[in-house]
C-alpha cells in the first residue's frame, strides 16, 4: 500500500471550527494531547496489513473516544475520517441516519474500531477513476 494522504492538526482544527460555525456548540480544544492524529500514521507504519478503511476508523475513533474538543467531537471525528477516505480514493455512501448511529455507537464504546471499520467497508467503495481526456490543440 502506498503512503496515503494524511490529515494534519491544522486541517482538523479548521474542520472543527467550521462544523461548530455550521451546527453550533462550544468552541475550544479541551486537551491538545488527546487530539491523536499521529495514531493512523503509526498504524500505517506498524500494522501487519493497514488499509484506508481501517485508517479512517482509527482517525474517527481517536477523536470521538478521546474527546479532545470541548464540543463537536463526534462530528469532527466523523468528518475527519470520511475526508481521509475521500482524499484517498474512496466514496462513502451510508445514509445519514446510519452514519450517525455508527458514530454514536463508536463514541459510547458499544462498538470498537474493528466494527466501525466493518461499517465503513460496507458503506464505501473505491472511486472509479475516469479516463484522462486528451485535449486536441
Amino acid at each position: 500500500m502506498k503512503e496515503p494522504l494524511w490529515i494534519g492538526e491544522p486541517a482538523a482544527l479548521v474542520l472543527h471550527d467550521r462544523l461548530l460555525a455550521l451546527h453550533g456548540g462550544a468552541s475550544g480544544l479541551r486537551d491538545h494531547t488527546l487530539l491523536t492524529l499521529a495514531r493512523p500514521r503509526q498504524h500505517f507504519s506498524y500494522a501487519e496489513s493497514p488499509d484506508i478503511l481501517k485508517l479512517a476508523a482509527v482517525y474517527t475513533g481517536g477523536i470521538v473516544q478521546n474527546h479532545p474538543f470541548v464540543d463537536g467531537n463526534k462530528r469532527t471525528g466523523f468528518v475527519v475520517g470520511i475526508l481521509f477516505l475521500e482524499l484517498n480514493g474512496f466514496r462513502f455512501s451510508a445514509a445519514e441516519e446510519d452514519a450517525a448511529q455508527a458514530v454514536l455507537q463508536l463514541a459510547s464504546g458499544n462498538i470498537d474500531e474493528a466494527a466501525y471499520t466493518a461499517f465503513l467497508r460496507a458503506n464505501s467503495s473505491p472511486e472509479k477513476k475516469s479516463p484522462k481526456k486528451i485535449r486536441k490543440k
